[in-house]
Order: C-alpha cells, then structure tokens, then sequence
C-alpha cells in the first residue's frame, strides 16, 4: 500500500500533464461544454488508473487516498490547463494538429 501522500503526489504530476493528453483527443470546433466533459472524464480516468498503478487493486479498499487522489489529479488538471496550458497556447496548438482534416468537397 502506498502513502496517501505519495499518491497525492503522483496523482498531481500526472494532473499536471493531462490537459496536453487531453488536448490530443479534442477538436478545436468542439463545444466548451463538450471539452470540459471530455477533459474531466479523462482526469477521472487518470485519476483511477493512477490509483492503481502506484497502489495496486488492493488500493482502492481505502477510501480516502482513492478519493484524494483521483482529486488531486482533476483539479491539478483542470488549473494547469487554466493557468498554463491555453494561456500559453500548447494545448490549443495540439488540439490543431492532432485534428483530422477533412477533404474539400467536390461539387
């Protein structure tokens, strides 16, 4: 079993890079709405796989470090992406490129 700590901690690292992997599966004409579901569900997602990872199955019998974690990594996510990520345009950028184009119509 890990600290709840040293889940804390690892939970907000990778909350600190979930918006540019979010950023991968976003389109830039999506809603905002649409994005905030996506990001949070993914965070979530991170959240329980990180869990995990650091503690095992067995793990997630505790509820409060499950609980912690999967939080620490939404909200480190979410503020990330808020005060570092769009402001200084990578996950814009990424979201541009890693979007398919569609092929100009004929007609």
């Amino acid at each position: 079993m890990s600290s709840t700590l040293q889940l804390i901690g690892t939970g907000s690292a990778v909350g600190g890079l979930m918006p540019l992997i979010t950023a991968v599966v976003q389109h830039p004409d999506w809603s905002v709405r649409a994005k905030k579901i996506v990001a949070v569900v993914m965070a979530l997602l991170a959240g329980v796989f990180t869990v995990a990872y650091e503690g095992g199955v067995e793990q997630f019998q505790h509820g409060v470090p499950t609980f912690a974690t999967i939080a620490a990594v939404l909200a480190v996510s979410q503020s990330t992406h808020d005060l570092i990520w769009k402001p200084t345009g990578f996950a814009p950028a990424i979201e541009s490129m890693t979007t398919l184009k569609s092929p100009p119509t004929a007609g």
